[in-house]
């Protein structure tokens, strides 16, 4: 079958999130007296990501919205740092920081592209109105927002996947998961999605994100204009 519809990670797929965060962490912080390696801040934050979903994933805790565990998380790195003073208006806009990420430079163009061809929805583990509110801060359009708040649960488990092609009408086979880790596209072929790997090899700091998919994939391109070009020739 033809593929119809595109689904994407976003972070780290779409946006530049080390770079985002440590900038806006600085940009916070730092004028209240804060001081320290603003990439590593951004990497102890992500860090807590995996493991705060894990307890939704395996039921120790019920699903929640992104902007919650983020907070957990948050409050959890400031502790770590001993900045226990930051007051709660400043973590309220901090942890909106993740509704603030920008795009990597080739996005926009590619995601104008891919819209002539396809649905366009994320399926990230980002809940709607964070996936909105980065939608218009880069100005993208999607045609739906789909992913883990659809699902209530979160990626890799296949509802994920499997729900966001269904939210289309489509069989999953029309539908393509397209990512930055192989993980993430391996769940959603085992799921029975197709998939396209683009790569961002500077993710998590110079050279230390994917450059290639390490799994089995349908598509794959160095980045997603390059990809929009694949699929939309002729």
């Amino acid at each position: 079958m033809a593929i119809r519809a595109l689904i994407f990670d976003v972070f780290g797929t779409l946006v530049d999130w080390r770079s985002s965060i440590a900038a806006q962490a600085k940009s916070t912080l730092e004028p209240l007296g804060y001081s320290t390696d603003w990439l590593a801040f951004a990497d102890a934050w992500r860090n807590e990501y995996q493991p705060a979903m894990e307890k939704v994933r395996s039921g120790q805790r019920g699903f929640c919205k992104l902007d919650v565990l983020h907070r957990d998380n948050l409050d959890i790195v400031l502790g770590r740092l001993g900045w226990h003073k930051v007051d709660e208006p400043t973590r309220q806009h901090l942890n909106l920081a993740w509704h603030r990420l920008q795009a990597w430079p080739d996005v926009a163009e590619a995601m104008a592209m891919l819209r002539q061809q396809f649905l366009l929805a994320p399926c990230s583990n980002g809940h709607i109105a964070l996936m909105a509110n980065l939608a218009r801060h880069n100005h993208w359009h999607w045609d739906a927002i789909l992913g883990a708040e659809i699902a209530q649960d979160y990626k890799p488990q296949a509802i994920v996947y499997q729900a966001s092609a269904r939210a289309f009408d489509l069989d999953l086979s029309e539908t393509m998961m397209v990512a930055a880790h192989s993980s993430d596209l391996e769940a959603a072929a085992v799921a029975g999605l197709k998939t396209a790997f683009i790569g961002r090899p500077d993710e998590y700091g110079p050279g230390l994100g994917e450059h290639t998919a390490t799994t089995t994939v349908d598509f794959e391109a160095p980045d997603l204009l390059a990809l929009a070009r694949q699929l939309c020739k002729g």
